[in-house]
């Protein structure tokens, strides 16, 4: 027996206009678990394609590249001898017709410190409708990542005072840790801007944030929780600038619930900066949700999720082919990362 299918907005009567469904999947979600340094990345792909057509996909990886009916998780996919050209020849059949969003979850983690407790927090956070918050993230960022063992103790103990589970208000002994750890970070001097981050993080300012989330602030997004703002992307891509309704089909992921996609839905709605993209893609005209529904489905009973699946596994799994390998073309430019990630790391 299976169980009920959770969370989900499915749209309230017919979506008017010339609607965009895609299937979407994640791969590497670990719920609040964001600094195990074995998972590093959350994957969330999406593809626009037909019932029909993503059966023939399967079909053809089954019957050209030799795949069995159980081979179409990414980690077997990859080891099959056949898997460079499958992989090939299944990303020229979904060339425009798949979007992959990246989420770093150390570099998540750091957008959210500065959308959540340096700006107001908003379901926006993390997405490119707070993009002008971003630079202060990225200095963040690159500098925690050269400061050695303080940088992931800091990390921590931002983990540890906004995670709510079980807990009716927020920990003193938590939120003397998180600031323990900002001064230690304040003294290797890690630079400007990431020391103005650092400043910044007065106690006043965060205990009055714990407080309105530990009171069940429903404006603010929840602290550890990367599958919002890669779902608000993948959305906005589709979307076509707001031209178009998206209607999500997305395997079952309880960080999904109604009531945080209908505050989702209200803030895509809102947006209004100007597009960023290069194919001109960005947020939709005001007042007008670009966000039509989403429907959980079980991914063993869409062909379409499985594909998106796939994908999704391959780009976590490996890595080397999204910077410069065949994924590229698919990786959104707003993926919660560092956008030059190589060449930081040698920083």
């Amino acid at each position: 027996m299976r169980s009920p299918l959770q969370g989900g907005l499915p749209p309230v009567g017919t979506v008017a206009g010339a609607v965009v469904e895609i299937a979407c999947d994640e791969s590497g979600f670990s719920g609040t678990n964001l600094l195990d340094p074995t998972s590093p990345l959350v994957t969330h792909a999406s593809v626009d394609l037909r019932i029909g057509a993503a059966v023939e996909l399967i079909t053809a990886l089954r019957s050209g590249f030799r795949f069995s009916p159980n081979e179409f998780k990414s980690g077997r996919f990859l080891r099959n001898p056949a898997a460079g050209e499958a992989l090939e020849w299944l990303l020229a059949a979904l060339r425009g017709r798949a979007h992959v969003q990246l989420v770093d979850k150390r570099y998540f983690l750091a957008t959210r410190i500065v959308d959540l407790l340096l700006a107001e927090p908003s379901y926006a956070a993390g997405t490119r409708l707070t993009r002008d918050q971003r630079p202060a993230a990225l200095a963040l960022y690159r500098a925690g990542r050269v400061a050695g063992p303080d940088w992931g103790v800091f990390l921590a103990a931002f983990v540890e005072l906004v995670r709510t589970k079980r807990r009716r208000r927020p920990d003193p002994l938590a939120l003397e840790r998180f600031f323990q750890a900002r001064d230690a970070l304040l003294r290797a001097r890690l630079g400007a801007p990431a020391d103005d981050v650092l400043g910044g993080l007065g106690r006043a300012r965060v205990q009055a944030v714990l407080a309105r989330l530990f009171a069940d602030d429903r404006s603010i997004p929840p602290p550890l929780e990367p599958m919002l703002p890669a779902l608000a992307e993948t959305v906005l891509f589709w979307s076509g600038g707001g031209q178009r309704p998206v209607l999500v089909t997305h395997d079952e992921q309880s960080a999904l619930t109604a009531g945080r996609l209908r505050r989702l839905q209200q803030v895509l709605a809102a947006g209004s900066p100007p597009p960023v993209d290069a194919d001109g893609s960005g947020p939709p005209p005001a007042g007008i949700s670009p966000l039509a529904g989403l429907v959980m489905v079980d991914s063993r009973d869409d062909p379409r999720v499985q594909v998106a699946d796939l994908l999704a596994g391959m780009a976590r799994r490996s890595p080397e082919i999204v910077d410069d390998g065949p994924l590229q073309p698919f990786l959104s430019p707003t993926s919660l990362r560092d956008p030059q990630p190589r060449r930081t790391a040698r920083t």
